[in-house]
This record gives C-alpha cells, sequence and structure tokens, in this order.
C-alpha cells in the first residue's frame, strides 16, 4: 500500500530574522520545534513529509515539477490582505489537497472588520464597529467610549498594548493615526467589552466539525486592571496570564457562538475562535484564526487541547482525518 507523502508549507521565523525582520513583523510566524512536533505526528501514523518551506519555496519546487499527495499549510504570508491565502491558491491551481481553509475564508478572516460583518449577518453578538481606512475617517466614529483599537489585519496580539483601550476623542484620534503609520493598514475600532475573555479550539468542517474545547484567559495579579490580551502578554504569557477550563454553563455558551461562527464562515479542519462577554455576560465574537498555531508547548489550540487532556498526535490527527476527507484523485500538471 502506498504511503502518502504529505508537504508542509511553514514560514519560519528564524530564517526572517536572519534577513533583518524584528521580532513582532514575524510574530506569527513558526519556530523549529513546531515543524518536528508535526514531522513526528505525520510519521507516527505512517506518512512520508517533505519540507517545502515558504510561499517562494512552493513556487520554486512547482515549477520543477514536484508534487504530494497532501500539503499540511500553515504558511502565514508576509505582505498583503491576502498573504494566508497564497500558498492555497497556488495549491488549488495545481489541484494539490491541503489542510485548513481555502484562499476565500483565509482572506476574508485576516480582515477583521468583513468577517465581523459576516458574523453579524449570521445573527452571532459582537460588538458594534467601524473600520478606520484613513485619517478623514476619525471624526466620523460615532461609537459611544471607551473604544478598542486594532489593526485590521494582524494576528498574535500585534498592534495591540495597554493603549489599544480609549477613553476619549483626543486618544482615539492619536491612537488611530499611530496605527495607520505604523501598520499600513485600516484600524478597526470597536466598543470595549468588559467580561472575561475566552478562546474555543474546533476540528473538523461542516457539519463534522465540532468544540474540543473553550479556555479562559486569566491575567494574574501583577498585571494592571485594563487586562489587555496584547502582543506583549502573547509573547510573556507564563509570567502575565494563566489558562483555565470555565464554567460548564460559559463552555456550552462559548461553544455556541464559536460553531456557529466556525461553520457561518466556511473555515475547515481545524483553529480557534476567540470570544469576549459583554458587560451583561453575553459572550461576543471577537475573531476567528483558522490558521492556528501548532506549537505543542505555546500555542493556544494545543494549551485548550492539553486542558482537556487531548494529547498533540489527536489533534493532528483530526485536522488531517478532516483534510483527507476532501481529497480526490490527483491530476498531474505541468
Amino acid at each position: 500500500m502506498k504511503r502518502l507523502l504529505i508537504g508542509l508549507t511553514y514560514d519560519l521565523r528564524e530564517d526572517y530574522l536572519k534577513e533583518g525582520f524584528s521580532l513582532e513583523e514575524t510574530a506569527e510566524f513558526d519556530r523549529s520545534d513546531t515543524i518536528e512536533a508535526l514531522e513526528a505526528c505525520l510519521h507516527e501514523r505512517g506518512y512520508v513529509t517533505d519540507r517545502i518551506g515558504h510561499a517562494r519555496q512552493l513556487v520554486a519546487r512547482l515549477a520543477r515539477g514536484d508534487r504530494w499527495d497532501v500539503v499540511f499549510n500553515i504558511a502565514e504570508g508576509l505582505y498583503g490582505i491576502g498573504r494566508e491565502a497564497l500558498v492555497p491558491a497556488l495549491l488549488d491551481a495545481y489541484r494539490i489537497p491541503y489542510t485548513f481553509s481555502d484562499p476565500l475564508v483565509l482572506a476574508l478572516t485576516l480582515h477583521k472588520g468583513m468577517t465581523k460583518q459576516i458574523v453579524r449577518a449570521i445573527g452571532i453578538p459582537t460588538a458594534d464597529f467601524t473600520v478606520v481606512s484613513g485619517p478623514e475617517d476619525i471624526d466620523g466614529i460615532d461609537l459611544p467610549l471607551p473604544l478598542f483599537a486594532k489593526p485590521v489585519a494582524e494576528g498574535t496580539g500585534k498592534g495591540i498594548s495597554a493603549r489599544s483601550k480609549i477613553s476619549s476623542r483626543a486618544e482615539l484620534k492619536e491612537v488611530c493615526l499611530t496605527l495607520l503609520a505604523e501598520f499600513k493598514q485600516p484600524v478597526l475600532v470597536e466598543t470595549y467589552l468588559p467580561g472575561r475573555e475566552f478562546t474555543a479550539g474546533l476540528v473538523g468542517t461542516d457539519s463534522d466539525s465540532r468544540c474540543i474545547g473553550v479556555m479562559e484567559v486569566v491575567f494574574k495579579e501583577v498585571m494592571d486592571s485594563d487586562r489587555i490580551y496584547s502582543y506583549h502578554t502573547k509573547a510573556n504569557y507564563e509570567e502575565i496570564v494563566h489558562y483555565r477550563i470555565p464554567e460548564t454553563e460559559v463552555i456550552q455558551q462559548c461553544s455556541d457562538v464559536a460553531l456557529r461562527a466556525w461553520r457561518g464562515l466556511g473555515c475547515r479542519d481545524g483553529g480557534r475562535v476567540d470570544i469576549r462577554m459583554d458587560a451583561a455576560g453575553v459572550p461576543n465574537f471577537i475573531e476567528v484564526n483558522p490558521l492556528a498555531g501548532l506549537n505543542p508547548v505555546h500555542s493556544d489550540l494545543p494549551i485548550i487541547c492539553s486542558l482537556y487532556g487531548i494529547p498533540y498526535q489527536h489533534l493532528i490527527d483530526d485536522i488531517m482525518e478532516s483534510a483527507l476527507q476532501r481529497m480526490e484523485p490527483v491530476r498531474t500538471v505541468t
């Protein structure tokens, strides 16, 4: 019986650091131990693996005639609103199956404002919001204070700090102008949600998807009262926050929000939905991560699995099983 050849596409953080990119610019990229852990799980199930790397390396390999039965894709990309969609789009062109969501979903969900529009249309609670595309949009914002501002298309808490919580019109203008200049992209401004914060882990696709666990992000006493889950916090989470399993009722409420968003947006195989409660204790959708980090120790999705006693191997098995259900006979493209 033929053993499936699994290509691995990813952005390795150390490669970009060597090229002169900063720690924050490369925050979403993977560490070597993530790739090693994924390979170990795939080898355990009898797959043969081939490390491909980032999008430019994939282009070179495809041009050379290389092909794979399936690609395990965790490449985040570096430039543009469609950066996460680039590798899946290339693989679609060559009819090569891959893990996780398709180009449409990855491009859409990277834009937090457009994602919230769809989530709201589905009927899922999410904070009132507006998107600031340029300085001229700031004075027209008609949302009650306090507000929260962040870049519209970043992950891993990039662009989020204690200043993201805005208490005055002067702060609003200053923060928006700073984010517009620094990140060269629109700014999402939304009503601040003062309640508890959670992230839900999901596996599967469409009606086969399920929530495998919900964890609460709890700030330690050394943290200030604003409790901002920022880039700095995520980079130093062991000193600043701890994670716990919330009450059964809260798990059910958050699971419902997460699953409705996951299925409504068309996400596949595995990922996370971030949730925060409003002043009335109602769980609100914050954002979805359909290309969630998979470091077995430091990434939120594997941390959720650890809290619920789910081995890392089982998580990777579930992702692969979901992706393999979509496989069609591979056609050679020249």
